[in-house]
């Protein structure tokens, strides 16, 4: 393709068939993303990929966005307000386009998806920290206690990381059903320890340390699914290494798409509504009930219908009924 020809395409996805390739799977995108921000990523990954970056470098610009959206929203200033905001937005339209990068130049890495993960948890904590310095120079309440905003950002923040963990097992496993190994970020912890035992600290220090945190993050997800675990352990069993049977992959998809809503909502867009809402109205404090109330209800239920439906997907296993 010419040039002229990847300058045309970098700002019309809907031209490119390429398009489609960059996103993960239209069961688990979602419809803010593939309306808004999967449109937008796609064009920044086309334009990165004309100059030759890569992929890590822009999560790490990211991440600059996100903290500076942040700083943005500890100023009780509407407009300046609207400007992290804006940032905000533009750092997750950085989100979406290294994933797309990465898929379209099949430059994946282990290194690019902790980057990935991490580049959130850097916006929420800047966001966090600013929301609590706000409301202790803001709200009367507050400034005569203001230990109590500051105990509800550390709760809420540990509630938001197991959410979007959660959110993010639940959309690799569907993948990992619907498009094997290959399409699929999905780790299993066993592999990774097994990974680390083999790494010298001497030689591979820095990516033994990354390596280490990502086994405890895989370790927690697997902790909080234990009839996932189980299901999984089954079909080690019965088909070793091998792919699940058509027949179970298709019954998996059938049962878990319908959550997939409930991931999405524990994800970035419905959240950054509720803050964009609460920051807006000058309530900042309202976006912490927000997560700690709504989100974590539809986590309880996420999580409680998922492991039914493995242990469903379990006694059938044993009842021989997906037999190749």
């Amino acid at each position: 393709m010419s040039e002229s020809s990847n300058l045309k395409y970098i700002f019309h996805p809907s031209k490119d068939s390429a398009y489609s390739e960059s996103l993960k799977s239209l069961d688990t995108e979602e419809h803010i993303d593939l309306a808004f921000y999967r449109p937008i990523g796609y064009a920044w990954a086309r334009l990165a990929q004309y100059l030759g970056i890569k992929p890590n470098a822009i999560t790490i610009a990211s991440i600059f966005l996100g903290v500076g959206a942040g700083v943005a929203f500890y100023f009780n200033n509407i407009w300046i307000n609207l400007l992290g905001i804006l940032l905000l937005v533009w750092a997750n339209s950085f989100d979406s386009a290294d994933g797309q990068l990465a898929r379209m130049t099949r430059q994946y890495s282990r290194l690019g998806r902790i980057l990935d993960g991490l580049s959130g948890d850097f916006w929420f904590a800047a966001i966090y920290i600013a929301i609590c310095l706000r409301e202790n120079v803001t709200s009367d309440f507050f400034m005569e206690r203001p230990w109590l905003i500051w105990t509800i950002a550390v709760v809420t923040g540990i509630c938001h990381a197991v959410q979007a963990s959660m959110a993010d097992y639940y959309r690799q496993l569907h993948l990992f059903f619907l498009k094997g190994k290959d399409g699929s970020e999905l780790d299993s912890s066993r592999e990774l320890r097994e990974r680390l035992a083999s790494m010298s600290w001497k030689r591979n220090f820095m990516a033994k340390l990354t390596l280490t945190f990502y086994t405890r993050y895989t370790e927690s997800q697997e902790r909080r699914t234990p009839a996932m675990q189980a299901l999984r352990r089954q079909l080690r069993a019965e088909f070793g290494n091998t792919t699940a049977p058509e027949k179970f992959r298709t019954e998996f998809r059938r049962l878990s798409l319908p959550l997939m809503k409930y991931a999405n909502i524990l994800s970035f867009n419905w959240r950054s509504i509720a803050l964009f809402t609460a920051i807006i109205a000058g309530m900042p404090w309202l976006y912490f009930a927000f997560e700690l109330a709504v989100l974590n209800i539809l986590l309880i239920y996420m999580v409680n219908r998922h492991e039914n439906i493995c242990r469903r997907l379990t006694a059938d296993l044993r009842a021989g009924y997906f037999k190749k």
